[in-house]
């Protein structure tokens, strides 16, 4: 706590509004957009190694989170402020940071691919840059950002190098499936278990559960696409931001549809994550390449 009281001395409107853009960086919005841009667009590869680094890291320090149940920096020393734009989007267990983990694993992976040391710098600059700001804004302490970081370091690398067993190789697809599955089962298990034990408190175990639906979804979607699918991500560059315009309209479409008629439950949040992600990575995809196929007999 002393760093970030020291943080907040050092202060100034300017640099509270630069952090918070800084921030922004590590929300799952943003991460979620740049995956669909290159799935869709440009590296569908590349995209589905980013999607395993931030869907595994996302379950492992969202069940840190709810295992440690550490409080926010103000709550645990009630004379410390954050800066105020900052809170609203800080919900949650304080340890370890997600915003932290969104941008790690965001840019680790292309520090990781690229092979330029310039480009790997600017890389790590970036997500240690969205590091800092959550404590720069207050909302963390230095441990939260430090055992996040470490977490999606060690998951982007391992991801990074298993990239070859992961997305190339036919014979282990079950296996992964499997493997991914029974890990997001366990979370969203782990979590109601607390939850029914009075340990955490539901807006807590939701956010778990959702993440466990996001994780079902995306192997789900992996598995089909890679078996049924396997669309091309080429087009002209009209085509390109004309599918990339569609798909996200429609994906935020079925999240506040979803919310619409079922409301804010447990059930209902998980079933709009997994949709979501579904929508993604397979349903999204398939319609495209329908589309393609017609177009192509029509010629």
């Amino acid at each position: 706590m002393d760093f970030l009281h020291v943080l907040a001395e050092l202060r100034t409107p300017f640099g509270e509004h630069f952090f918070q853009f800084v921030t922004y960086f590590g929300q799952e919005v943003i991460i979620i957009a740049v995956i669909c841009t290159l799935y869709w667009c440009v590296d569908k590869r590349f995209a589905y190694q980013l999607g395993f680094t931030y869907f595994l890291a996302g379950l492992c320090v969202q069940t840190l989170k709810i295992t440690f149940r550490i409080p926010r920096p103000w709550i645990l020393d009630p004379s410390f402020s954050p800066v105020e734009s900052a809170v609203p989007a800080a919900t949650g267990y304080s340890f370890p940071s997600g915003h932290t983990q969104g941008g790690t694993c965001l840019f680790a992976p292309f520090m990781f691919k690229s092979k330029r040391w310039l480009s790997k710098l600017l890389f790590a600059f970036m997500f240690l840059l969205i590091g800092f700001s959550r404590m720069y804004l207050g909302v963390h302490t230095p441990k939260d950002v430090v055992v996040s970081m470490a977490v999606s370091l060690c998951i982007s690398f391992a991801v990074y190098k298993a990239s070859d067993f992961l997305l190339d190789s036919t014979r282990y697809r079950r296996l992964i499936l499997l493997s991914l599955l029974l890990l997001s089962s366990a979370v969203s298990i782990y979590a109601l278990f607390l939850l029914s034990r009075g340990d955490i408190s539901l807006h807590y175990a939701s956010d778990c559960c959702k993440a466990s639906a996001a994780g079902i979804g995306f192997g789900v979607g992996w598995y089909l696409e890679n078996r049924y699918v396997n669309f091309s991500v080429k087009g002209s560059i009209p085509f390109q931001i004309g599918k990339l315009i569609i798909g996200l309209l429609v994906a935020v479409s079925f999240k506040i549809g979803i919310e619409f008629l079922f409301g804010n439950s447990l059930p209902a949040d998980m079933f709009a994550y997994f949709l979501l992600v579904l929508w993604v990575i397979f349903l999204y995809p398939w319609i495209l390449k329908k589309f393609h196929q017609s177009s192509s007999t029509q010629n």
